[in-house]
């Protein structure tokens, strides 16, 4: 299942004896813990104990199945935590299985991972009694759902425009993300607001400097110099110099670039160019906006405007100001 409906899994079905909270989301597989410890641990120091799991090998295993049949001493269950788990099949034949095909009905055996092993590994998702999470990094429509059931369980409603705005303004980094929808949700709560909008996210989330730099080359797109001066203005004030605002343009049509060329899938080109699929999406978007042969131009001249600057041929200040004026006044 996707950990957006992990909550409402558990609420309904209760504590399962063997959890396994697989991806590289570390916000999910942190959630996913904090949520059963809260729900079934209720003495940490007696009855929680963890291991790593590169040190578990042969018969060392038999200490996790012994920690996993212990007794729980005051809490509902006894919570036995693994990381970073990949048993190869022989062990898990060999020391492994029982707690699988027969689990304890006083303990929860968790298992976290950040992937899903090597060559020969064991596949514990598809093992018996298994609850499988994915961890993965989340797409736009997990993130946006899980912004409209996070405000929803505080009771406000928030439609899927404005859960987009907020995952847009994080970059969809769910860390930034939560707690962002922390601080809406409680200014909803002083504000007696039943409706997140807009305007409440414009008023309370910041973009993060990622997204500012994509508006800054909307702005260059559509050639307007007045929403291009207003963004510098605001990354100006968020301590930006102009050599990281040189830098962070020439890496945003770098990112055009390599985009607008390769083919494929969004998914594909992702796992390529190690992005996002959202990324992508976003600069094939971007990109379009473009004459052809655009990109590549101010990409070059951005680039030479910063060797110039680490050469001595030009000072920061002057390197941004020429570059303006060639992003937008070139054929004058």
């Amino acid at each position: 299942m996707k950990y957006v409906d992990f909550r409402k899994f558990t609420d309904e079905n209760g504590a399962q004896p063997v959890y396994l909270f697989e991806g590289i989301e570390g916000y999910f597989r942190e959630k996913g813990e904090a949520l059963l410890k809260e729900r079934f641990l209720r003495e940490s120091t007696l009855d929680y104990v963890s291991f790593d799991g590169a040190t578990l090998k042969g018969d060392k295993l038999v200490a996790l199945a012994d920690a996993v049949n212990s007794f729980p001493f005051v809490s509902e269950k006894r919570i036995v935590k693994v990381t970073e788990f990949y048993p190869t099949e022989k062990d898990y034949e060999t020391y492994l299985k029982g707690l699988f095909e027969t689990p304890a009905t006083h303990s929860i055996l968790l298992i976290v991972n950040t992937g899903k092993g090597k060559t020969g590994s064991a596949v514990l998702a598809k093992k018996p009694n298994v609850t499988y999470v994915d961890c993965a990094r989340a797409d736009e429509e997990t993130i946006k759902k899980w912004i409209y059931v996070t405000c929803k369980r505080k009771g406000v409603y928030a439609d899927g425009i404005t859960c987009g705005k907020l995952a847009a303004y994080c970059v969809f980094d769910m860390a930034r993300i939560a707690k962002e929808t922390e601080k809406l949700l409680a200014y909803c709560e002083e504000k007696n607001a039943q409706r997140l909008t807009d305007e409440i996210v414009d008023e309370v989330v910041y973009p993060d400097s990622e997204y500012k730099i994509y508006e800054l080359a909307n702005a260059i797109s559509k050639k307007n110099y007045t929403q291009y001066m207003k963004i510098l203005t605001e990354l100006g004030g968020k301590g930006f110099d102009e050599l990281s605002l040189l830098s962070s343009l020439v890496s945003n049509f770098r990112n055009l670039y390599e985009v607008s060329k390769a083919r494929g899938s969004n998914a594909e080109i992702a796992t390529t160019l190690s992005m996002t699929e959202y990324a992508v999406r976003k600069n094939r978007e971007q990109a379009a906006k473009f004459p052809k042969g655009e990109i590549l131009r101010l990409y070059e001249g951005i680039y030479g405007a910063i060797s110039a600057v680490k050469c001595g041929n030009l000072t920061p200040d002057s390197a941004l100001k020429w570059v303006t004026a060639n992003l937008f006044f070139e054929n004058s």
